[in-house]
This record gives structure tokens, sequence and C-alpha cells, in this order.
């Protein structure tokens, strides 16, 4: 390989970098238009109509990543937070328990990772995958038959485990 072609190369990885960097949805700065977030992050994977009179963008990568971030814009069209909500610090402050529907839920986390049935609650349990200090997690939420959220919990992913042995 020449001199050149490394060159080339080591140009085309710099260049691949910073693509990947503009459509990282924790990168966007509040204060950008919701049109300039659009542009440089595509569509989301959910759309939410906010209380204020504004819009959450959300960006999951479920169901093989690990992360959910919620982009809240105001009325006029603007970003005034970015949040990954796939925080275990957060997840006892940001779940209403006995208040949440399902709706919230999905404004909130987006589409799960996967919902299943356990034989100890009446109603569904929805995962979500995150990670905890680079450990691979599960958040569980259980919402009964009328759509209201009973309780949820944590625990370790053991799909990876099951993979390897």
């Amino acid at each position: 390989m020449t001199l050149r072609s490394l060159g080339s190369l080591a140009a085309l990885a710099v260049l691949a970098a910073i693509a990947g960097c503009a459509s990282e949805p924790t990168r966007i700065q509040p204060g950008t238009t919701a049109a300039e977030t659009l542009q440089r992050l595509g569509a989301p994977t959910g759309r939410y109509p906010l209380n204020n009179g504004g819009e959450r963008l959300q960006y999951s990568r479920m169901p093989a990543g690990f992360e959910v971030t919620d982009i809240d814009v105001d009325a006029s069209g603007k970003v005034v937070s970015v949040t990954q909500v796939l925080n275990e610090a957060r997840f006892g402050y940001d779940i209403k328990v006995d208040q949440w529907r399902q709706n919230d839920v999905m404004a909130f986390y987006g589409r799960p990772y996967q919902i299943d049935r356990v034989s100890s609650f009446d109603g569904t349990v929805w995962t979500w995958r995150y990670k905890a200090v680079n450990e691979r997690r599960m958040l569980y939420i259980y919402i009964d038959p009328t759509g209201v959220v009973r309780r949820y919990h944590t625990g370790d992913d053991l799909e990876f485990e099951r993979i390897r042995d």
C-alpha cells in the first residue's frame, strides 16, 4: 500500500467519524431548530406532542441498541432539551408508577425491545435494553390490563450470556 493510499484511508476515516458525530442525537444543542435537527438526524423513530405546544422527537436504537434520546422542541420550534432516557440513575425520578399510562411510556421510552407476559403479573411487561457503566442491563415496566404502569425494575441482560454458552 502506498503512502498516498494510506493518506486517503485516513481521510475517509476522519470523514466517517465526523459524519457519525453529525448523526448522534446527544450532540444536538438547545436552541437548534427542529428543522436543523431533522436535517442532521433524519426522521425520528417517534414523534409525540408535548403539553407546552411543542413536540418530542425521539431517536431510539431499539431493538439492537441501548439508547433512546428524547429531543424536546418548544412551540416556537427550538430544541429545549436533549436527554438519553435509558439511564439507570433517572428511572426512579422519571417513571411514574400508578400514574403513567401506556401512551406515557411510549412517549418517554419509545417502542420496547420486547413485550412479554409473566405468570406473576396480570398484564404485560415491556422491556428495554440499556447499558450501565458498560454492563448490559434491562429495564422492565409492568403495565396492567387497563394500561396503567404498576411497577418497574431493572436486571441483568442475560441474552448475551446465553449466546456465549
